[in-house]
């Protein structure tokens, strides 16, 4: 081992620092849209914040080993960033190669052990003298092959100028660091790697952060209760708040024989209707440092955990059998959930990010001036946290797994006559609760990640101002005005602010004031090929749905990535090559999955017909484009007319 084995790169030296090597232990690369974009986004996010400091991604764990007299570096841990860094510069350097000056002296410095599509593909990607047509006949490895067009296509809509997208560059190449440690040349490494994959979660921000708002309330062991209470029925985003309560307390906060309404109206409501038990083992105060940092608070890290991971009795209650742990799924995380409901509750522009989940609330806290004002903040927190919570359960889409059935759900917790609790659905009319179900899952794919769910916290926003007087009409009014923003004021828009989602929700009430403003719509953004957002397409077909559209009955909004050309760029037969200009257009596209995209991607329109009258079409535009009998240039620009119009024209109606 070298004598120096932890070394700080940046990502320019990671690229001019040896060669690595994944291998044959390790999975392979499974990074998808999630993963990926989040890495782009908090890159750019900071370097925007902070560009002046460097940003740390991780840490990359290698042993060294010799081959040929070289050092060869095989990654233990960190090889799915690893191998997404290498993705991202070779779409920097394909894709945006006239854009960027001062470049990294780059070749791919990775390999697979024993998985040879998966190095072709690296290889063939960092190539940059050739140009990227993965529909071709050789096998590339899917993963890899999505996470680059999603980089592109991610890029480009995130940077609309050379300067951002240099900016965004240079920041990548000389202030994003990782750290690379070398284990000792005596270690086991099957002994080593299982340890890793087996070890112990660390104590997570959320933790930490429930910690610091209870300190603000320890001088009340009961309001203490209250707040830890509050968390814990709502850390379960998979449970219905109501059950984090025993049946006692559900009754007195969430109304007898209903438990679909918040009976109390404040913190101090809330904490009178708990069952509180004193426990002296369970109260410890926390030492209290105004200025201090995460690792400040990590010091105190026992009587965090003393706080965090309290094994006392809540006579929590189970007697609702039917509400299974893995029955619902959550589109959203604990910890992100508290930035949404953090933004809702002070209307600032707050991250939706949770790898900055401590920051906004640390700021919050050390800009009162008193205790006072400090225990009024978490306490109102704390209540509006239960209130978020609980409208989230009611009102917002989960993935539901229920006798051997899934799709998207939207209950609430109904009583029966004979005194057993189920789910029902949250508007009785089953048509409108379909179409509230409809828009939202149409938002949710179009943005799957947890973090950024801008469409989330308008929705959240809405339903926590109007809690009171919550009906069909108003909320769905709420969402088809959302929808026509996103597409009218950042989609098509031929400008728009950074900060366009905070105005649109919280300025501008989800209203567009881009629909009658022709001088500022550029509906040539949807004649782009493979840069076209995936909302525009989604947001097509739930048009197309309302209309009743052919096989509508049958249609339910999936994750689908991948944009594809129906009438292919590289036939099977190299004949027949349409111009790019009409293969681009936006009638000649449609949002299918991956696997498909890349089964029958050079097949010409007829062979892909077939093929989906046997497993039904993945969108609505993709089975009105297979309803044509031949799919050929006036076919396409037909179609481009038909569908843009469609979506200009679209006015929603109760």
């Amino acid at each position: 081992m070298s004598n120096n084995s932890i070394v700080t790169l940046s990502i320019g030296n990671l690229f001019d620092s040896g060669t690595y090597i994944i291998p044959i232990y390790q999975r392979n690369y499974a990074w998808g849209e999630g993963e990926v974009k989040q890495l782009i986004q908090d890159i750019s996010d900071y370097s925007i914040s902070h560009p002046d400091n460097n940003y740390f991604i991780g840490t990359l764990i290698v042993y060294e080993r010799f081959e040929n007299g070289k050092i060869i570096y095989e990654t233990i841990d960190g090889q799915q960033r690893l191998t997404t860094l290498n993705i991202l510069l070779s779409v920097l350097h394909r894709e945006f190669d006239s854009h960027i000056q001062e470049k990294i002296n780059y070749n791919l410095n990775l390999k697979f052990d024993a998985r040879q599509i998966s190095t072709n593909t690296l290889n063939y990607i960092s190539s940059v003298e050739k140009t990227v047509a993965f529909n071709t006949d050789e096998e590339y490895n899917n993963n890899i092959q999505e996470a680059y067009e999603i980089s592109a296509k991610f890029l480009r809509n995130l940077f609309d100028d050379s300067k951002l997208i240099q900016d965004f560059y240079k920041y990548l190449r000389d202030k994003v660091c990782i750290l690379r440690v070398s284990v000792p040349s005596d270690t086991n490494l099957n002994h080593y790697f299982e340890i890793m994959n087996t070890r112990g979660e660390q104590l997570e921000k959320h933790e930490i952060l429930k910690a610091t708002l209870m300190e603000v309330l320890s001088y009340d062991e009961k309001l203490s209760y209250t707040f830890s209470k509050v968390w814990d029925a709502c850390s379960d985003m998979e449970r219905y708040v109501q059950y984090g309560y025993t049946p006692k307390e559900r009754d007195a906060i969430f109304t007898k024989g209903n438990w679909n309404t918040i009976f109390v109206n404040n913190f101090d409501e809330l904490s009178n209707s708990i069952v509180f038990k004193d426990n002296s083992n369970y109260f410890h105060e926390v030492s209290a440092d105004k200025n201090s940092n995460v690792d400040d608070k990590l010091k105190s890290i026992n009587n965090i955990l003393n706080i965090v991971n309290y094994n006392g009795s809540f006579d929590i209650n189970h007697d609702h059998k039917d509400d299974a742990p893995d029955r619902f799924s959550s589109v959203i995380n604990f910890s992100n959930f508290l930035l949404h409901v953090l933004r809702i509750q002070t209307k600032k522009d707050i991250s939706l990010d949770d790898k900055r989940l401590l920051e906004p609330f640390d700021e919050i806290l050390d800009s009162l001036e008193n205790n006072d004002e400090k225990i009024v903040f978490v306490k109102e927190f704390g209540f509006s946290l239960l209130k978020c919570k609980f409208l989230f359960d009611c009102f917002i889409i989960k993935r539901e797994f229920s006798k051997d059935k899934e799709g998207w759900s939207l209950k609430s917790l109904k009583w029966y006559d004979n005194n057993q609790v189920g789910y029902n659905n949250s508007f009785e009319n089953k048509d409108q609760n379909d179409r509230i179900i409809m828009i939202l899952s149409m938002f949710h794919v179009s943005t799957p990640t947890f973090i950024y769910k801008h469409w989330l916290n308008a929705a959240l926003f809405f339903l926590f101002e109007n809690y009171n007087s919550i009906s069909f009409d108003k909320y769905i009014e709420w969402l088809e005005n959302l929808a026509q923003s996103y597409l009218f004021d950042r989609y098509i828009a031929k400008e728009y602010s950074r900060d366009f989602f905070y105005n649109l929700i919280y300025i501008n009430h989800a209203k567009s004031v881009n629909k009658l403003n022709l001088a500022n719509q550029n509906w040539s953004n949807l004649n782009k090929g493979t840069a076209v957002e995936n909302f525009i397409f989604n947001y097509l077909d739930y048009i197309l749905w309302i209309e009743k559209s052919d096989d509508y009955d049958k249609f339910e909004f999936t994750t689908r990535s991948s944009v594809e050309h129906y009438y292919p760029q590289n036939p099977v037969s190299n004949i027949d090559v349409l111009d790019q200009n009409i293969l681009d257009m936006f009638g000649n596209l449609c949002l299918i999955s991956r696997s498909k995209n890349s089964t029958l991607g050079r097949y010409m329109p007829l062979a892909k017909k077939e093929h989906y009258f046997k497993v039904k079409p993945d969108s609505l535009k993709q089975k009105l484009m297979m309803n044509e009998e031949i799919w050929e240039e006036k076919q396409i620009e037909d179609h481009t007319v038909f569908m843009i119009d469609k979506l200009k024209n679209y006015s929603y109606a109760i």
